[in-house]
């Protein structure tokens, strides 16, 4: 299995990204996951105030913390920005072109 991320992964993803590479199943490929590793919820106390309380914090299987440090893929590909202002183009894209080439080398 492979995995892209990049700076827009948070939360949810990189908790299970973060299981899938401790656990070796998963090879990950992009940049690294934006840090977002904690549990909030904003609470209404009247009058108009709200408090946003965390209560819990997210970590790998193995014990890494990645609020506000992120993940760090396995395979290191930057999304070029200029792409971004194109139709996208599933042939351009260097994140999706190296996942492909690394299930292909898996399946060898």
């Amino acid at each position: 299995m492979v995995v892209l991320v990049d700076q827009n992964s948070a939360s949810a993803s990189e908790v299970l990204t973060g299981a899938l590479k401790d656990f070796k199943r998963a090879t990950v490929v992009g940049t690294k996951t934006f840090g977002k590793g904690i549990v909030q919820e904003i609470l209404n106390t009247g009058e108009g105030t709200r408090l946003k309380v965390t209560y819990a914090k997210y970590y790998t299987p193995n014990g890494n913390y990645i609020h506000k440090i992120g993940l760090e893929p396995d395979i290191n590909v930057v999304y070029d920005e200029k792409l971004l202002e194109q139709v996208y183009d599933e042939k351009k894209d260097p994140q999706l072109n190296k996942a492909i080439e690394v299930i292909k080398d898996k399946l060898k």
